[in-house]
């Protein structure tokens, strides 16, 4: 396998998280919905036996050139290009009906943001781009050409938490009609300029970045989209692991992995027996944090949080279709 110097956050916690006895190779099917450069994925296939499969997800053409690689010499990976929020018909296109295990690690990749092409940094000088697919979809210089100062402002309120946006947003309005905002240090001085305050260590244009890069990417939708399908793949005692790195994503992870493990809470107050109250769809639900010795390590990890849960034995619709 090619080795990659991306360094993947809560390593060991995600793969105990999906294979808990470590004393026998698993040999499952297990999905890694956000392959990136493969971090987690190499650990897990240290797990894995075999006759085990893991499948492979990415939206981004260069993270997927890199497992066609590992699979060139690993039978066990299969690779697929696309969006992990297509990850139900993803997997039954490929005749996947149920899976022993689904890990995501949400959010941009250290790779991504590292490379200046990409645009995703303001820290580094490159195209206003931010599109985790290259072959497809609108830029982020392209939106802000475009966009009324009304979809901005909402954009960067809505997806950054950013208290400043309206001052953001009239800010690059103004500025787009002298010149096309086309560069990310562009952007990155444009809302310096307007930002006057920001909690320490924090960039100013942190928010701004993190707002337009979840919404070209509608990396919101595409999480619940994949959290409904893995729920749905998951086999009985298959196990969940999601890793994120806001709280608009951690908020989702929660409720969803909250609800259903605690259905019976929303009927808590009506007049039911209890053989009526529904039944949860997961258990043995857990959430990890970082170590003070990992934050050291890799500053990326401060912010990252693993939730896991356990799918039980309640029925769920048939996947039909599948061939394993």
């Amino acid at each position: 396998m090619t080795e990659c110097s991306h360094r993947s956050v809560l390593l060991e916690e995600t793969v105990q998280a999906l294979v808990p006895d470590e004393r026998v190779p698993a040999e499952g099917l297990y999905v890694d919905g956000t392959f990136g450069r493969g971090g987690h994925s190499r650990a897990l296939l240290k797990r894995l036996g075999a006759k085990a499969r893991l499948f492979v997800i990415d939206k981004d053409p260069e993270a997927i050139a890199v497992a066609q690689q590992w699979a060139e010499s690993d039978p066990r990976i299969v690779c697929i290009h696309g969006a992990f929020g297509d990850l139900g018909a993803l997997l039954s296109d490929q005749g996947v009906e149920r899976a022993d295990g689904v890990m995501l690690d949400v959010g941009v990749s250290s790779p991504q943001v590292d490379e200046a092409q990409r645009g995703f940094s303001f820290m580094r000088d490159g195209p206003l781009d931010m599109r985790m697919d290259t072959s497809q979809g609108q830029t982020a210089a392209q939106w802000l050409a475009d966009a009324s100062l009304e979809e901005v402002r909402e954009v960067i309120k809505k997806y950054g938490e950013e208290r400043f946006a309206l001052q953001i947003a009239k800010a690059i309005v103004a500025r787009r009609t002298v010149r096309p905002i086309e560069r990310t240090l562009d952007l990155a001085d444009i809302v310096a300029a307007t930002v006057r305050t920001r909690e320490k260590g924090q960039h100013p244009a942190t928010r701004t970045f993190q707002a337009i890069r979840i919404y070209l990417n509608r990396e919101l939708e595409e999480l619940d989209s994949a959290l409904e399908a893995a729920l749905t793949h998951l086999r009985v005692g298959g196990r969940l692991a999601v890793i994120s790195f806001h709280s608009l994503e951690d908020r989702r992870v929660k409720q969803f992995i909250q609800q259903a493990a605690k259905p019976d809470a929303a009927y808590a107050r009506l007049p039911l027996r209890e053989d009526q109250m529904p039944q949860p769809l997961l258990s043995h639900v857990g959430r990890v944090l970082p170590s003070k010795t990992e934050i050291e390590a890799n500053v990326r990890a401060r912010s990252a949080v693993l939730r896991f849960a356990q799918r039980t034995a309640t029925p769920l619709p048939t996947v039909r279709g599948g061939r394993y």
